[in-house]
């Protein structure tokens, strides 16, 4: 249905969850949407090609991704200004969750077009769903930093979060990731969701550091991967000398900073007061 506008009949923009993976995961609503739209902007027009094909759905298609963003938001916004009925659609999931897309939506508000959200997949809810953890309060987090100083500060402003963390992982940085986890946030329950619904589906279960050892282990990680978090937990009473903990992780192979760090993250004690402690106990 089109809305009418004084200047004359504008558009409709249409944010159509598609399949993360299993090709059947998608609703009748979207699949009747996707037939009726005048066209159909994808992240990756070869990769919704694939979907189209499989639902015989004859539609143009334009790409609209990260790199053309800004440009292809002012034309699709003009077409919608114009009366064209667009659906947006990501390679999975749902559109502007990690994804492009903000841009053309803000456009289409502006523009007063109607913008209507065709719900279905999610990778972060499904891996949230079966990942163990608990479900009554989360936050996502997108992508982690893929350098390790931004990555390690975001971690940390997360340490005293309430709920379970969920981020999304590229597969050649999920060593790393882990990795930053176990040294940001401790030996917290970790999942890590593969493939989520396509054939080779998997969850690793267990901390940070025994997960990476799971995955370390093998010839490559492949895939798309949901990283989860579990919530903070009260930690335990810990009666060793402060130096002697700290000389403990150094001998490990932990920087000093980052082993000052830990050891006033396991006891709730500021950086400045584990330093005060050692100097207290040389």
């Amino acid at each position: 249905m089109r809305h009418i506008t004084l200047e004359g009949m504008a558009g409709l923009l249409y944010l159509v969850a598609t399949p993360i993976g299993n090709l059947e995961d998608i609703t009748y609503r979207a699949v009747r949407v996707l037939r009726e739209a005048d066209l159909i902007a994808c992240e990756d027009t070869r990769q919704t090609k694939k979907l189209l094909d499989h639902y015989d759905i004859r539609k143009p298609t334009i790409s609209y991704h990260e790199h053309n963003e800004a440009e292809r938001s002012v034309e699709l916004a003009s077409r919608l200004a114009a009366g064209t009925v667009i659906a947006l659609v990501s390679d999975a999931g749902m559109p502007l969750v990690s994804d492009p897309g903000y841009r053309l939506v803000r456009a289409a508000i502006e523009l007063e077009v109607p913008v209507q959200a065709i719900p279905g997949p999610s990778a972060a809810l499904t891996a949230l769903a079966a990942s163990g953890l608990p479900t009554d309060s989360f936050r996502f987090g997108g992508f982690l930093p893929s350098k390790p100083g931004q990555r390690a500060k975001a971690l940390e402003a997360l340490a005293e979060e309430d709920a379970t963390l969920i981020f999304y992982e590229a597969p050649h940085r999920i060593l790393d990731a882990l990795e930053a986890v176990e040294l940001a946030l401790g030996p917290r329950p970790v999942v890590v969701a593969r493939e989520l619904t396509k054939i080779h589906e998997e969850f690793v279960r267990g901390t940070a550091a025994e997960v990476r050892a799971q995955l370390a282990a093998r010839d490559m990680v492949r895939g798309e991967i949901t990283l989860l978090i579990g919530k903070a937990t009260a930690p335990l009473p810990d009666d060793t000398p402060i130096e002697e903990a700290v000389e403990r992780l150094i001998s490990g192979g932990t920087a000093r900073m980052d082993a000052i760090k830990q050891v006033a993250r396991k006891r709730g004690l500021s950086k400045r007061e584990v330093y005060d402690q050692l100097l207290r106990e040389k």
